[in-house]
């Protein structure tokens, strides 16, 4: 059993006018086994949480603690973290001209477990992960996130975390750009690695459409940098049939 805690996290970003803190005080905990929906409006600070955890330069902690097992994830440098058992899948993943999807999966695994997969037994479960997401065989010699589709980033961000195994995944708006059949596959490979019993799973959306397919166990609402209610999957009903209205007021 692995359990990460958020307490008290403040965490703020460099603008033009200053600091501004964009996380004021956020207390989270997320065991093996419980997948946690975290929703709230555009600016409310959810992709901040993602990208404090994973360790973003951009993002400064100012107070509070990240503990994964006991263990102090801020003092952790980014690829400390990975291979401590934290995975982001970004919303938006990076372009990496001139490094094939095959090159960079094989090196994230061998900086993450210490040592290179055995080839043979690699090259089954590369294949075996890439056609449960129905991505195309030719699909490892392109060069990383360079020209894919929307959906293909998103695929492939999955296909990182069933390949790398970590204790705990961030999934920050992993149904964004996805059509029905993309989103579908998105959200079966989520499932794959959760129904594992030892992972968690942390994922931040704007919408109910994919808690249609992956089923929270909590869901939080989060609104100017903090919790502002939890709940079970009921208030994933809740927030579709009235919004956010409740926590930020009526639109203008």
């Amino acid at each position: 059993m692995s359990t990460l805690e958020i307490r008290d996290l403040h965490v703020s970003v460099e603008t033009e006018a200053g600091p501004k803190e964009i996380l004021r005080g956020v207390d989270l905990t997320v065991q093996s086994g419980q997948t946690h929906a975290i929703m709230g409006p555009n600016g409310s600070g959810k992709s901040t949480l993602a990208y404090s955890l994973a360790g973003h330069p951009k993002y400064t902690v100012t107070s509070g603690e990240v503990l994964l097992d006991g263990e102090d994830v801020l003092a952790m440098t980014v690829d400390e973290r990975a291979r401590a058992g934290l995975f982001l899948a970004m919303q938006y993943p990076v372009e990496v001209p001139g490094v094939s999807v095959s090159n960079f999966l094989r090196t994230a695994k061998t900086a993450v477990d210490g040592e290179a997969p055995k080839l043979r037994t690699w090259v089954k479960d590369v294949k075996q992960a890439m056609d449960q997401l129905a991505i195309a065989d030719d699909f490892a010699e392109r060069d990383l996130n360079t020209g894919f589709s929307g959906g293909e980033k998103k695929r492939h961000e999955i296909l990182q975390l069933e390949l790398l195994n970590p204790k705990f995944a961030v999934l920050d708006e992993t149904d964004s750009g996805l059509d029905i059949d993309a989103l579908r596959v998105v959200s079966d490979g989520v499932n794959r690695f959760s129904a594992a019993g030892d992972k968690g799973v942390l994922l931040i959306t704007h919408y109910t459409r994919i808690l249609r397919y992956i089923k929270p166990d909590f869901v939080h609402v989060f609104v100017n940098g903090r919790v502002a209610e939890e709940g079970g999957p009921e208030l994933a009903e809740k927030l579709e049939e009235k919004g956010y209205v409740d926590y930020v007021g009526t639109p203008a």
